[in-house]
């Protein structure tokens, strides 16, 4: 579906309510906004449901495990990045 909106003097569109509701957008919803120089593309953000996270949490502990990546290692890579942050 291809619509046309203007810009205001303050750099805001409004969204078709069409593609409002089919999207579920509503007021305060989250766009990320990305440009190519010639482009605009705006992609609502979405939180993972619980059962998304449970999913990407346990491909995350499966590949750490077959890196061989313990939580004393994850400890210690924390520990640094704090210590860089602080200088």
């Amino acid at each position: 579906m291809a619509t046309i909106a203007a810009v205001s003097s303050k750099g805001q569109i409004v969204l078709p309510i069409s593609i409002r509701k089919r999207l579920g957008l509503k007021a305060g919803s989250q766009l990320v906004v990305i440009s190519d120089d010639e482009n605009i593309l705006l992609k609502p953000v979405k939180e993972p449901s619980i059962e998304e996270f449970r999913g990407l949490l346990a491909e995350s502990q499966a590949w750490a495990k077959n890196e061989g990546i313990t939580e004393d290692d994850i400890a210690i890579a924390i520990k640094a990045v704090r210590k860089s942050k602080k200088k």
